[in-house]
């Protein structure tokens, strides 16, 4: 199912590194299922995994890559490389427990952008305003996040990026597939609200590096990005709330799934005159030339 799903956004588009990156699946895997014989260094992958995954779950979820990296060398008597266990936990969606650290209060974050929407969420062709943010649902296995790009302009949702932290990285891929697949013009305004990943200097080099233009709300006022957070109340009730996941793996197939099969090709929208994203994306601008 991961690998079919794949080869349809290959198919709409999406370079099959980006999406093999996003669903934490090889490369390797995917031209596998296409046809192609496994390596040998895939192969020893793919029964390490195994190991690995017993050797976790015996912990009850609680070893981290190090401690099932000493578990396989002095445990078991198998030869390989730390990174290579954290490398394949990673693919495979296995974390440890951490303990949590404490934080002191802090005050507003300052914003690094002004807010150059004002609430007024609407835009008259494509790529001209997106807006962006993050949200985060339970498994078995630990929290997911999403980050989201979102047109205002058709409600596309132009990049998406999901992972197992709320690090920086999380937010600059997501904004980093919605340049790849749309190539905005400079000066296209990104908005979002003041958490720490879009106040870092990476997300805020990624706007500069392509030309973009920042924007940001206020603290703790939703409605300063109201249309993200209606697309992630959609994405809540149609979604993640629907069951309860066993797997950071099943809930990411289940996001993207949604995002590019229905939300984009089914869904039909009042505020896009009950015409799914892709149909309003395909016909106004035809219209708009039409009227011209």
């Amino acid at each position: 199912m991961i690998y079919r799903l794949v080869h349809e956004l290959a198919a709409d588009g999406i370079d099959v590194a980006v999406a093999c990156r996003v669903l934490r699946v090889s490369r390797s895997g995917f031209y596998e299922w296409r046809g192609r014989a496994p390596s040998a260094r895939q192969v020893a992958d793919d029964q390490l995994t195994v190991t690995i995954t017993e050797v976790h779950s015996a912990s009850r979820g609680t070893y981290g890559a190090p401690r099932v990296h000493a578990e396989l060398r002095l445990g078991l008597g198998l030869a390989c490389g730390r990174k290579r266990v954290a490398r394949l936990m990673r693919t495979a969606g296995l974390a440890g427990v951490c303990a949590r650290r404490k934080h002191r209060r802090a005050g507003p974050a300052p914003a690094v952008h002004d807010d150059l929407v004002q609430r007024r969420f609407v835009a008259d062709a494509p790529d001209r305003l997106w807006v962006t943010d993050i949200t985060e649902h339970p498994t078995a296995e630990g929290k997911v996040y999403c980050a989201a790009v979102l047109d205002v302009f058709s409600r596309v949702v132009v990049g998406w990026s999901i992972a197992d932290h709320m690090r920086s990285e999380l937010v600059v891929d997501a904004l980093e597939m919605a340049r790849w697949r749309r190539r905005p013009a400079a000066g296209a305004v990104v908005h979002s609200d003041r958490g720490s990943q879009f106040r870092s200097r990476k997300f805020v080099h990624a706007l500069n590096r392509h030309q973009l233009t920042g924007s940001m709300g206020r603290v703790g006022a939703a409605g300063d990005n109201a249309a993200m957070e209606s697309f992630f109340a959609l994405l809540q009730k149609n979604v993640l709330d629907r069951r309860h996941w066993a797997t950071r793996q099943e809930l990411r197939i289940a996001i993207v799934t949604w995002i590019e099969r229905t939300y984009h090709r089914r869904r039909r929208q009042d505020a896009l005159g009950r015409l799914t994203p892709i149909e309003y994306e395909t016909i106004m601008p035809t219209l708009a030339a039409q009227a011209a």
